[in-house]
Order: structure tokens, then sequence, then C-alpha cells
């Protein structure tokens, strides 16, 4: 896939004209992150706004003492960084990729251009940020109140974002290790809470994934 069949095929694309969609893609950088890798780094001045074209990555942050949590993951299609832009701040977090992804890197002067010049792009970074508010409120519910099967089952669901992330597909290629990364369970609690999952007709367990199978029973279970 190239760069700009990519940036075509993104939500807010839509409402660019071809000229538009020539610009960013010619100002945008497009780069190969290994796993285990940063896409960028807690503290860091903010210069540009994420894409995944390829790949899965982790928001994550650290305390002093070496503790980490993990807030959410964005797979391939998603975009993140846009309410750090929007504020000109540092960084708060780092992102990591979880596995070998491909990046779009945005720089400022173009996203500040798109918000100066697009309605829809404008339109379309208010539901990205009410999207992102509404995962994030669930999240903190969802640790607090679910057991592990509930919070994998969640972190499944919350994947599955229209809007934050669309057309991800039912068949879900993810290790269980990074199930684990993304919901804060321990691989084997993962493993444990796929399995109970399976037997509620919710999710089937394959070969390096899972296949979703009841995506609104997903987002439901523990209630």
């Amino acid at each position: 896939m190239t760069l700009i069949d990519f940036l075509q095929s993104c939500v807010w694309a839509a409402s660019l004209e071809p000229g538009q969609l020539e610009r960013v893609a010619a100002e945008t950088l497009d780069k190969r992150v290994p796993a285990g890798a940063f896409v960028c780094n807690k503290g860091e001045k903010v210069e540009h706004w994420i894409g995944v074209v390829e790949g899965l990555v982790k928001i994550n942050t650290h305390s002093a003492m070496g503790k980490s949590v993990t807030f959410t993951g964005v797979p391939a299609g998603g975009w993140l960084g846009e309410g750090s832009l929007l504020k000109d701040e540092f960084r708060r977090y780092d992102v990591t990729a979880l596995r070998d992804s491909r990046i779009a890197y945005v720089p400022r002067r173009t996203f500040n251009w798109l918000l100066d010049s697009n309605i829809g792009f404008n339109r379309f970074l208010l539901h990205q940020l009410n999207e992102r508010l509404g995962q994030f409120i669930g999240m903190v519910e969802c640790d607090r109140l679910h057991d592990p099967d509930a919070r994998v089952a969640r972190c499944l669901a919350m994947l599955y974002n229209p809007h934050l992330y669309p057309g991800l597909p039912r068949q879900l290629q993810i290790s269980q290790e990074e199930i684990g990364f993304l919901s804060g369970v321990s691989r084997q609690r993962v493993n444990q809470a796929l399995q109970v999952l399976q037997q509620a007709d919710l999710v089937r367990i394959e070969y390096g994934g899972v296949a979703v199978l009841d995506l609104a029973g997903l987002a439901k279970f523990g209630e």
C-alpha cells in the first residue's frame, strides 16, 4: 500500500480536495518501526500527528519507580496525538510498537494547515476527541469494576471502535501477549479469559489471533 492510498482510505481524507491530499502525502514521513521500538517518546516536544499504516502500537507511560501502565492500543488505520498537538504541550506518554509497524508522521504545520482550511477535518477531530474520551472513561470503569475476563473482553471490543479504528477485520491477528499488554493482564490470564469468552461463543481462538464472533457481547461482557 502506498502512503497516499493509506491516507485516502482514512475517514478524515474524505473532505479533502485531490490537491490537499497530495500535499499531505508529500509532507508526511513514512517510517518503519520494529517491534519493541519507540514510535515517539514521553517528554519530547510534539511535532507530528501519528497514523498507524501497518502493525499495532500501544500508548503507555511509566513512573520514576519503573511501574508501567498501558492506556490503549492503536491498530492499523488509527491515529493518535491530536490532543497534544492542539494543546501544544510536551508528550505525556510513550508510543511503542508491539510488532513491526509502519507509521505515518504528519508534521505539525500540515496538521495546523488542515485545521485552518478544512471544516470536514475539524468535524473529524471533534468526533475523534469525543470517542477517545469515551474510550478512556470506559477503560477506567472496566479496570475498577470488572475482573480480568471482562477486561480482556472489553479490550478486544475497544479495538473495533468504528471511528477510531475503522475497517478492522473480525479475524484479528493479535497475540495473547499483545492482548495482555493492552488489557493489563498477564499472558497466562489472557489465555484463561479467552477460553471463557470462547465458551460463551463470543470469540474463537485461532492460530496467531482471535476471531470475533459477537462484538456486542464482548462490549457488554461482565455487566
